[in-house]
């Protein structure tokens, strides 16, 4: 029994050790991959309509579920926050804990986490059917950096995107949190927003702004960096894009931990 015991514990050590092992690697191909992209950005030519096409793609494309997002949960937050604060009688500052909850946190990770499940898995989708396919060999046979007109097109319209998908995320569920806490809470008009100029801040809008950049470059610095390590055919490809949707989406919860960190003591 307890040579059984020692087995499994020692397999699960190992495990645990292989996977972090593979983590730590996967990690440094990726920064190493991010650098050739840091490179080929300032080398011409520069493909602008591949930036248009992708930024149409992540941005435009995104707007409505941006949308519906923001609006449920503008909406949703302003129900919970309402009947917390009314147990205390503060309900006069629901308003501006919205504001501030959706500026600085919910707008940019529900947005980074929105986009890495939309955008970052079609990276991955696309680029590897194009690697399996062997048009991005035939690319290079033509003298073109494969780098250059897949990935960096990618990342620059995404490093863009996000910020903006953020602001649109937070105007939409404070417009959402507005119609709900006056017409369903029966919140005052004035009351709603008579703590926002107090406790809101614009560098609370410029830290959510910020995040949102650094995981719309994440985002799809990782969609493409999995999609050019596409192999095996389209088992490889549905095997690249659901790693490209987990390092995205963990990639986001965690940056935001190390971003709070960061902003909350310069801003």
């Amino acid at each position: 029994m307890i040579t059984k015991l020692q087995t499994y514990l020692k397999d699960q050590i190992e495990e645990f050790g292989a996977g972090l092992l593979e983590a730590v690697d996967g990690m440094g191909k990726i920064t190493q991959f991010g650098g050739r992209i840091m490179f080929w950005m300032f080398k011409r030519p520069f493909r602008f309509h591949l930036f248009f096409e992708q930024l149409y793609f992540i941005g435009n494309k995104s707007m409505t579920i941006i949308f519906l997002a923001g609006l449920f949960t503008g909406m949703v937050f302003c129900t919970q926050t309402y009947f917390g604060f009314k147990l205390i009688n503060v309900d006069s500052l629901v308003g501006s804990i919205v504001a501030i909850s959706l500026a600085k946190e919910l707008a940019p990770v529900l947005t980074g986490l929105i986009v890495a499940g939309r955008a970052g898995s079609a990276m991955a989708a696309q680029i590897g059917s194009m690697k399996v396919t062997e048009q991005i060999d035939a690319l290079e046979v033509m003298g073109i950096n494969s780098v250059q007109y897949l990935a960096v097109p990618r990342v620059i319209a995404s490093t863009i995107a996000l910020p903006m998908l953020s602001i649109v995320f937070l105007f939409i569920g404070n417009l959402g949190a507005y119609l709900i806490g006056t017409t369903t809470l029966m919140i005052d008009d004035a009351m709603f927003f008579s703590k926002l100029s107090e406790f809101m801040a614009v560098e609370d809008i410029a830290q959510g702004v910020i995040k949102a950049t650094v995981f719309g470059f994440v985002i799809a610095l990782i969609g493409t960096y999995f999609g050019f390590q596409v192999e095996k055919g389209a088992v490889g490809v549905g095997r690249g894009t659901n790693l490209a949707v987990i390092w995205g989406m963990v990639s986001v919860l965690v940056l935001d931990y190390f971003l709070t960190t960061f902003l909350v003591k310069i801003l």
